[in-house]
């Protein structure tokens, strides 16, 4: 298809972007390498039960709640993870856990309040009786030993599990970087390019492509194409299909007319190793199982586009 009958490309030299340069948030960091390490606590190994319970503790509790001696509803729960001072639950419970050992089993006399919205319970004197299984590790907590039994490639220590989440963090921020920097450059192309009316058929191929995909996400939903893009997008479907396809349509249109300006290409043997790539790391069992979808084409045309877009992006000027 020649593009350049249906496109006349914007200048696209002087691209101008303002974004963050992607960083990794320290306070983050912390945060979700100690619930990685507390995600592998089990009622066997890690937890800490040397020690009794403090203010500020996560701790796992087994509990059952009765009223006059019969269990009610609601009231019953193990393996229930709570932090000491969180208020989630009535007033005294987390109080009567303070100073409690892991192991231990207390019974705890408290009082529903008067306004709680369970009428049956509210105002009812009821005991708990709650067994601390173990208390959450925190940062101070975390050991060498535990982690070299997670079973994670190349973590074998604290250390390595904080370069492990700091690794999937930058990822994601890179990403969340690259996907803005599309979106800017894309808004700018649009803009300052023209466009011709394209063959049906050229418009038809991605309106096929859109409604399988709505059509997918509605089944896995167990909901109608309709009310999945009514919910999300405002539309009905066939409405979200035609405004879908025209903006794909345009976007590969601009894509492909500046690949072809460019020399940019994707041949097979580039097409076979990114196949790969591709395949490794989305999970698939093997290249074979890529082509239930979409078609080795199709595939290429998508990694021609991500070429034009790191060529775009490297030749911006991005400004932070």
């Amino acid at each position: 298809m020649k593009v350049e009958k249906y496109v006349t490309v914007g200048d696209y030299s002087n691209l101008s972007l303002s974004l963050k340069a992607p960083k990794v948030d320290e306070a983050q960091w912390d945060e979700l390498l100690l619930a990685v390490y507390r995600s592998y606590v089990t009622e066997r190994r890690g937890g800490v039960r040397d020690r009794a319970v403090e203010e500020g503790d996560t701790v796992n509790i087994d509990y059952v709640g009765k009223k006059d001696g019969t269990a009610f509803g609601g009231g019953t729960d193990s393996g229930a993870e709570l932090t000491i001072g969180s208020g989630r639950f009535i007033p005294g419970f987390e109080e009567g856990l303070k100073g409690v050992m892991p192991g231990e089993t207390v019974d705890l006399e408290l009082t529903f309040p008067e306004t709680y919205d369970n009428a049956d319970l509210a105002g009812a004197a009821v005991v708990f009786t709650v067994t601390v299984n173990y208390i959450m590790p925190g940062p101070e907590d975390m050991e060498d030993g535990f982690v070299a039994e997670l079973s994670l490639e190349d973590v074998d220590t604290v250390e390595d599990l904080r370069q492990y989440v700091y690794d999937y963090l930058m990822e994601n921020a890179q990403s969340s970087y690259r996907y803005s920097a599309q979106n800017a450059i894309m808004e700018q192309l649009l803009a300052g390019s023209v466009f011709e009316d394209s063959p049906e058929s050229f418009t038809d191929s991605y309106k096929q492509s859109v409604r399988n995909s709505v059509e997918r996400m509605a089944a896995e939903n167990n909901v109608s194409a309709d009310v999945f893009t009514n919910y999300f997008y405002g539309v009905d479907s066939e409405e979200y299909v035609n405004a879908s396809a025209e903006a794909q349509g345009k976007q590969e249109l601009l894509l492909q007319a500046i690949a072809n300006a460019e020399g940019l290409t994707v041949g097979d043997e580039e097409l076979d190793l990114k196949l790969e790539e591709y395949a490794k790391k989305a999970g698939y069992e093997s290249v074979d199982t890529l082509f239930e979808e979409f078609d080795r084409e199709e595939y290429r045309n998508y990694f021609m586009c991500e070429k034009v877009m790191d060529f775009l992006i490297e030749n911006a000027d991005i400004k932070e």
